[in-house]
């Protein structure tokens, strides 16, 4: 029997005008359904199964200090960021080269198509000084198309630095630090923290369907070369159903076996956007589906209830968890949804975890400042019995040795794309896009396409 759990505003996936839809919930699971007078009807699945409803938590709401564009048309015609945001800005992508040295057929970027000249080094100083005014330092994603073909990166990371921005992201395919451990060397010397390396799975044939070439011994080469740098690794794999979601465990089982060069894996579901045009909803994942999955190929060693939606963003866009690895390679869960080391509630909290969590280990807060961090926290609320007393400072100092290098980050991403596009969970976005026009934009309105690949804000 269905149910009415509520209205959503959302677009047509044809036209993009704005629609009311309502989540309806049946028996395999919850559905967003909408009607474009022009366009028809449309249905998408947006939760397996039951309990859609327990996965949701309070949403804190913070209006941005710094403004960017009034409010004309409303949500999501107007961003820049307007009024009608709800959340402060967590990290910031700067697209700084459209140039790719792979096709991938599921590119939301769409790049290596209309290539235009890589931005200045003048200007993304320009973009630096408008981020601290807007409220930075933010966390900087340095994206594109393939970021690393800039020969000039370091320039743009330690020119970054210099204006008071504290952590380093390179979105990276991982080729050219592979083929290049030096250039990896310099940019660590340079400053930055980690790699958010593209990682879909253990077989060519995977790579070929993703990414058009084979690339596993490039990946594993680029790990390496990031391990003699002291530069984080963060695997990112893009799921996507009859093609790698049977690699979910072996690529988790490889992390933990990689610590502490690896510090997370970062799950993001393929959406339908950009390049992507086999828009099968059967191809859709959702939260419960990667949660099962999670568990099923863990052997349980990682466990649904482990895990929590999100904390700044709204619930329903991620989920996350830690593990603490011990020496046995067994997993012991860190925090609970109403314990200690829970998600993070606002984007300053978002920015500080991520910065030390995803950092190579010499870089991370915890070798500096053991006191400051949530492992102490970990033990006095019990969450942690790795250790015994507080009192036994041999046995606390291996136990924070312990937590600093081999907790694992364990997350997933879940991208809105035309037909799950839920406009307040857009609202709530803390990952914003700089914009040529120079204007923030939420990540997933930046992106966004209909049908016949045509964007609102990405030109």
């Amino acid at each position: 029997m269905e149910k009415l759990l509520g209205l959503v505003e959302s677009v047509c996936p044809n036209c993009l005008k704005k629609v009311m839809g309502q989540k309806v919930e049946y028996e395999d699971g919850v559905y967003l359904e909408k009607t474009c007078e022009e366009h028809g009807f449309f249905k998408t699945l947006i939760w397996e199964g039951k309990n859609y409803e327990d996965w949701g938590g309070v949403e804190k709401y913070t209006t941005p200090k710094v403004l960017g564009s009034e409010v004309d048309k409303g949500c999501p015609y107007d961003c820049g960021i307007c009024s009608e945001h709800r959340q402060e800005t967590c990290c910031v992508l700067l697209e700084i080269t459209n140039r790719c040295n792979l096709k991938c057929p599921i590119c939301f970027a769409s790049s290596n198509e209309n290539i235009k000249p890589d931005i200045s080094l003048e200007r993304i100083g320009e973009y630096y000084d408008y981020l601290m005014k807007c409220g930075g330092p933010y966390n900087i994603q340095l994206s594109g198309g393939e970021p690393s073909l800039r020969d000039d990166l370091e320039d743009i990371i330690k020119m970054g630095r210099e204006k008071g921005f504290t952590f380093f992201q390179l979105n990276t395919n991982g080729i050219r630090i592979a083929e290049d451990e030096n250039y990896i060397q310099r940019l660590s010397k340079a400053g930055l923290n980690t790699v958010f390396l593209q990682f879909d799975g253990f077989g060519d044939e995977v790579y070929m369907k993703l990414r058009g070439k084979k690339l596993l011994r490039t990946k594993l080469k680029a790990i390496e070369n990031c391990k003699k740098a002291g530069v984080g690794v963060v695997l990112v794999p893009t799921i996507m159903q009859d093609v790698n979601v049977n690699e979910i465990g072996k690529i988790i089982k490889f992390a933990i076996d990689n610590m502490p060069a690896i510090r997370g894996v970062h799950f993001q579901p393929v959406s339908f956007f950009g390049r992507y045009e086999n828009r099968d909803e059967t191809y859709r994942i959702t939260i419960p589906k990667m949660l099962k999955e999670i568990e099923t190929q863990t052997n349980g060693k990682m466990k649904f209830e482990n895990f929590m939606g999100g904390g700044a963003e709204n619930s329903y866009c991620s989920f996350h968890a830690n593990f603490l690895v011990n020496e046995d390679k067994s997993l012991r869960p860190l925090g609970s949804k109403s314990g200690c080391c829970s998600k993070p509630s606002s984007s300053k909290q978002s920015r500080e975890f991520v910065a030390k969590q995803w950092s190579g280990v010499e870089n991370s807060c915890c070798s500096e400042s053991v006191d400051t961090c949530c492992c102490e926290e970990s033990i006095e609320n019990n969450c942690c019995s790795s250790v015994e007393s507080k009192s036994n400072t041999k046995s606390l100092d291996e136990f924070l040795d312990r937590f600093n290098k081999y907790t694992l980050a364990i997350s997933a991403m879940l991208f809105q794309d035309a037909w799950n596009l839920d406009l307040n969970r857009l609202k709530q976005c803390y990952i914003n896009v700089v914009s040529d026009d120079m204007k923030l934009i939420p990540f997933c309105a930046y992106n966004l396409t209909n049908v016949n690949n045509e964007s609102l804000y990405r030109r």
